[in-house]
């Protein structure tokens, strides 16, 4: 899939994330079936026909180890490793700032090593009609809305409820000019491009497109990789 012979596709892999959750083992570098969490994310978008560069955001502390990992890895798309912020949207704006003559940018996290291309295809695919799309799946539980102390107050219909996932995916002047505008935290990019007045597509994800945040979700990233023949 090419969106048009003269416009370039990047990918931002936000992986600057401190792990605080993982009992002392950075989720990046944790091996999963072998190879680190970050590799198996970057070698999905190396693979990926439509992407013409890659920036991975790291931590400070972890940018001599991934740019080792670039080397090792022989990613021809990587165009930069660099350090991120104290947020995950300085992170990303720290990514953009490393891209130069590219229309479109699909943001990833560095701890979705789950991805497929075909969530990338489709999410660009998806983004050509609004400029913006992002994977989501739809929530299953029953979701409450409850008070400070713990009372509900109301029931949420569910089938008006996304998980939202990454990919996501924008074009390259809606995403810049999010950042440039924004003045609060915010906890993902679609987020931004809402807050700057502009809509936002979902398109279906996948379940099975976890995020590392515990051991216990590597564990799992490790039964569902095995069941996917990987």
């Amino acid at each position: 899939m090419r969106i048009s012979n003269h416009q370039k596709v990047a990918a931002i892999i936000v992986a600057a994330g401190l792990s605080r959750r993982m009992g002392g083992v950075d989720k990046i570098f944790a091996p999963l079936a072998g190879k680190p969490v970050l590799s198996r994310v970057v070698d999905t978008f190396q693979r990926c026909e439509p992407i013409d560069g890659i920036v991975i955001v790291v931590g400070e502390h972890n940018l001599i180890q991934g740019q080792r990992l670039v080397v090792e890895e022989g990613w021809s798309k990587v165009v930069a490793v660099c350090p991120g912020g104290k947020e995950r949207q300085d992170s990303v704006a720290a990514g953009l700032g490393r891209l130069k003559d590219y229309q479109w940018v699909v943001v990833h996290d560095g701890a979705r090593p789950l991805l497929t291309e075909d969530l990338i295809h489709r999410g660009l695919i998806e983004a050509q009609e609004a400029g913006a799309a992002v994977a989501a799946v739809p929530v299953k539980d029953t979701i409450k809305l409850a008070s400070d102390d713990k009372m509900v107050q109301q029931t949420l219909p569910r089938h008006n409820l996304w998980a939202v996932q990454t990919p996501q995916v924008f074009s390259f002047d809606i995403i810049t000019r999010a950042y440039r505008q924004l003045a609060d935290e915010v906890t993902d990019d679609a987020e931004a491009v809402e807050r700057s007045g502009h809509r936002v597509k979902l398109y279906m994800g996948s379940y099975d497109n976890i995020k590392i945040t515990t051991p216990d979700d590597l564990t799992l990233a490790e039964v569902l990789w095995r069941k996917r023949g990987g």
